[in-house]
């Protein structure tokens, strides 16, 4: 998984997706905070939102904060028969297979001003045909794949003739408009196929974008309702917003958006549920470095373990890690300073096996 979490944005035309995406690269952070950073006009680059980074800024006087960062990949061109080349065709599918995970706008609100490239409102069709092209892409890819284990295999190659019978089955799958996420593959499957980067394998939540006047109770919605029921069997989440009140708090300083969210009833934005879900879809956590210089959020999937967590600041601190001193935020921000959690015995040394927890604070000990 690439240092910034990256999440593809698709959606049919008109649906809204534009509208989020503008406003998600409208409230962006600075690409020049990002080394070797350059943005893709497609690319929308914004912080983690995390309340924790500013309380231990405060405790270690920190001269500068670093968030997690997302980014956000806007993929154009998604119409019926892009796989076969519509619309822009396969150029979105080779920005999208980078992508970690894949969400899905789906319009929920009626609007006669403006038109449904299918001529009416159906959230289940649009899924569908969102689908449908994401299967054909991949079967495109697997079939390829197939023709060349199946010459592998023939010469009695052991690995190329366990294969097969996983793309067989992939196959008939997409064929039938299947994704690969949700066949029930083993870790050992799913390794096979993953240098084909599939995109119905990634993991896939839906933005279900509502009007304005019913993004604070969208109870009466049942455009929404039927999205929602369709992710919960998939698994999946479903996120509720209004690309336009997320284009008009874009504008807005923080102080002034956090007062449009009181006043129109809401107690964060779209785009910082976007992020979370998309956190929670990938299983990831943060944890923290901080110091004088600076206060660091970083990100790693669930169930990592000391070393490669520090693998993230530098491979030389991997390979040369001796130990951790940790003590969890929680704990720390109780005691208001590191000398008090130190005192009380919060402060502990752990060593390669120990697994990090979400909002560990951080001191890697190695020698190069």
């Amino acid at each position: 998984m690439s240092t910034n979490l990256e999440v593809g944005i698709v959606g049919l035309p008109n649906v809204g997706k534009s509208t989020l995406f503008n406003a998600i690269t409208k409230a962006g952070a600075e690409a020049a905070n990002y080394p070797f950073c350059t943005i893709e006009p497609n690319v929308g680059v914004v912080d983690v939102p995390d309340a924790r980074l500013q309380v231990l800024a405060t405790m270690y006087a920190s001269k500068k904060i670093i968030p997690a960062a997302m980014r956000f990949v806007d993929i154009a061109g998604l119409v019926a028969g892009a796989s076969k080349g519509e619309g822009l065709g396969n150029k979105f599918l080779s920005h999208i297979r980078q992508v970690d995970a894949i969400a899905q706008v789906i319009r929920c609100f009626d609007d006669p001003n403006i038109t449904h490239v299918a001529g009416s409102i159906d959230p289940l069709r649009d899924i569908e045909i969102i689908n449908i092209e994401l299967c054909l892409a991949d079967l495109d890819t697997v079939e390829k794949r197939k023709q060349r284990i199946e010459k592998i295999a023939k010469s009695g190659d052991k690995n190329a003739r366990a294969e097969m019978p996983v793309l067989e089955r992939v196959i008939d799958n997409l064929t039938n408009s299947t994704p690969v996420r949700a066949i029930g593959l083993t870790e050992e499957e799913l390794d096979m196929l993953k240098e084909l980067n599939l995109l119905t394998a990634k993991p896939s939540l839906f933005v279900a974008n509502v009007a304005e006047d019913e993004v604070a109770d969208y109870s009466q919605n049942d455009y929404v309702k039927r999205v929602q029921d369709y992710a919960a069997k998939e698994g999946s989440t479903c996120v509720v917003v209004s690309a336009r009140i997320e284009a008009e708090i874009a504008e807005l300083s923080d102080e002034e958006a956090a007062m449009f969210l009181e006043e129109i009833g809401l107690t964060e934005s779209g785009l910082d549920k976007l992020i979370k879900a998309s956190y929670s879809l990938l299983g990831l956590i943060n944890y923290f470095t901080a110091g004088p210089q600076e206060t660091h959020a970083w990100t790693i999937v669930k169930g990592t373990k000391a070393p490669q967590a520090a693998g993230k600041i530098h491979s030389d601190i991997e390979k040369g890690f001796i130990r951790a001193e940790i003590v969890s935020f929680d704990e720390l921000a109780a005691c208001g300073s590191e000398k008090v959690a130190k005192e009380k015995g919060l402060a502990r040394l752990e060593g390669k096996e120990y697994i990090m927890q979400d909002g560990d604070v951080t001191y890697f000990r190695f020698n190069v």
